[in-house]
């Protein structure tokens, strides 16, 4: 389906908002680049989590390495591949697709594509600036979820589904 009408109320670096016209009532439609993320889990069944300043949540969040799909004709999985390099030095065995969500689908077109991917055994590269590194076993990393302390959706989501279907653990 289609709006009646459509106009760009904003445009910055990473998001444009438009206002739509549907039959009921003019709605506000946030459009972000979509993202990639990968849980990382090592040989030794850890994970690999970051720990970084998020201006929204005007705190650091405990989260899987992820980024914007903003490289030209970059896939999904190669830019999860490359965030994990880049936020945390460690390089991937495998990677897989786990799924595809809309996390706000009432105001936003974002898409997330959620990965899982096993490590090489140790690092061969430095974190990026700002990213602290939490390595911890992943049936903890699944409880804290379950316990609500990982607050994160893509990595709350990577999880439960990576326990589900007996990856990791």
């Amino acid at each position: 389906m289609e709006p009646a009408a459509s106009r760009q109320a904003f445009r910055g670096r990473w998001v444009r908002v438009d206002e739509e016209d549907w039959p009921a009532g003019t709605w506000e439609v946030v459009r972000p680049l979509d993202a990639a993320c990968v849980l990382p889990i090592t040989p030794d069944g850890d994970v690999i989590l970051v720990r970084q300043f998020r201006a929204a949540a005007r705190r650091p969040i405990l989260e899987i390495p992820a980024g914007l799909l903003d490289v030209e004709g970059e896939q999904p999985i190669d830019c999860a591949a490359r965030e994990l390099y880049e936020e945390t030095g460690y390089r991937h065995d495998s990677i897989e697709l786990l799924a595809r969500v809309l996390p706000s689908p009432g105001f936003s077109t974002e898409r997330i594509h959620v990965h899982v991917a096993t490590t090489k055994h140790r690092p061969e590269g430095e974190p990026e600036d700002g990213i602290e590194i939490v390595r911890r076993p992943f049936a903890e990393a699944v409880e804290e979820t379950r316990a609500g302390r990982i607050e994160d959706a893509k990595t709350a989501l990577a999880l439960l589904l990576s326990a589900s279907r007996g990856v990791g653990g």
